[in-house]
């Protein structure tokens, strides 16, 4: 299916930029996979790192992506290959394949390109059909989830991806009130389910909602879980994974994943003495996650809840 956008970014803005490109340490001639390619900002900085002896391979399920990375492969400072998919599957092949990388990186969760189409629906500030794909090829939309999930699952939903307290009369509304049918009309549901103080605190009331519908939607932490371990199977020793999240459900499952591969012991605490022999298969390269200056997040501010985390996979020797 072709996507045609209403609105164009001329420019897309990297998150994290210089701290990625400097965490991950691209060199001439290694071979880096960009797992969600977007509006190719990191990958056009990365590739210049690389010289004509490198490769970018970059992944996205997004067709905007496909077409955006055409123009980037004319002007790109190495080789370049792009794979349509879910960056889960595409790194499972990879690694199926016994190729190798020397770094991966990921930007999770939508796209500027995404919120900013405003047909697709991803976005509570404009009105628009209710869509919210990331693949517009897949059956599974928006309007599915909203309309025809019961409205006990869609609670769930809504509380476990978009951590909204008031799930539970959110979506009783929503149910109420089907069809619903636009974006603007699901605003309209989620403000009257939720208390009047809720209506006017800090945020759009509908962030929560609409963050936890997508992510449903796009099998966005699934994908998640099934990426790193493949991400961290592609990687030659010495290689580097890292990954930018923008909620605290990516960030946790990075953290945790990484955390995991940096421990040494795994012996239980009551035990006086290491008898398991186990030793870490990374180093962590941010103790703490990388959060963007004030002066990124003034200039651009969807960068303020960006999250970076990296880590280097240690020599086999030492794994």
């Amino acid at each position: 299916m072709a996507v045609t956008l209403s609105y164009m970014p001329t420019e897309h803005v990297p998150v994290l930029a210089a701290e990625l490109i400097g965490l991950t340490s691209p060199q001439p001639g290694d071979v880096v996979v960009d797992c969600t390619f977007g509006g190719g900002g990191h990958a056009r900085l990365i590739s210049e790192s690389l010289g004509d002896d490198g490769e970018l391979i970059c992944i996205d399920r997004d067709p905007v992506a496909a077409e955006r990375f055409a123009d980037f492969r004319a002007e790109a400072h190495c080789e370049t290959e792009f794979i349509r998919a879910d960056f889960a599957d595409a790194l499972g092949e990879l690694a199926a394949q016994r190729r190798l990388a020397d770094v991966v990186y990921m930007d999770l969760g939508v796209s500027s390109l995404q919120l900013d189409a405003w047909e697709r629906g991803f976005s509570y500030a404009y009105d628009a059909p209710l869509d919210m794909r990331m693949d517009p090829d897949q059956a599974l939309s928006a309007l599915e989830v909203v309309n025809e999930w019961p409205d006990r699952r869609l609670a769930e939903v809504i509380r476990e991806y978009g951590e909204e307290r008031h799930a539970g009369r959110v979506a009783r509304e929503i149910a109420r009130r089907r069809p619903v049918e636009t974006t603007s009309e699901l605003v309209d549901a989620i403000r009257a389910g939720m208390p009047a103080e809720a209506r006017f605190g800090r945020g759009h009331p509908a962030k929560r909602t609409f963050q936890g519908i997508r992510i449903a939607v796009n099998s966005e932490l699934e994908s998640l879980d099934r990426a790193l371990p493949a991400a961290w199977e592609l990687l030659r020793t010495g290689g580097r994974l890292a990954a930018i999240s923008f909620h605290s459900l990516e960030d946790r499952r990075v953290k945790r994943f990484l955390a995991d591969r940096a421990r040494g012991c795994i012996c239980p605490p009551e035990l006086p003495v290491c008898v398991c022999g186990h030793e870490p298969e990374a180093e962590l390269l941010t103790r703490r996650a990388v959060a963007p200056s004030p002066g990124e997040a003034a200039e651009n501010p969807r960068s303020r809840s960006a999250h970076l985390r990296c880590a280097v996979k240690l020599e086999e020797e030492a794994a």
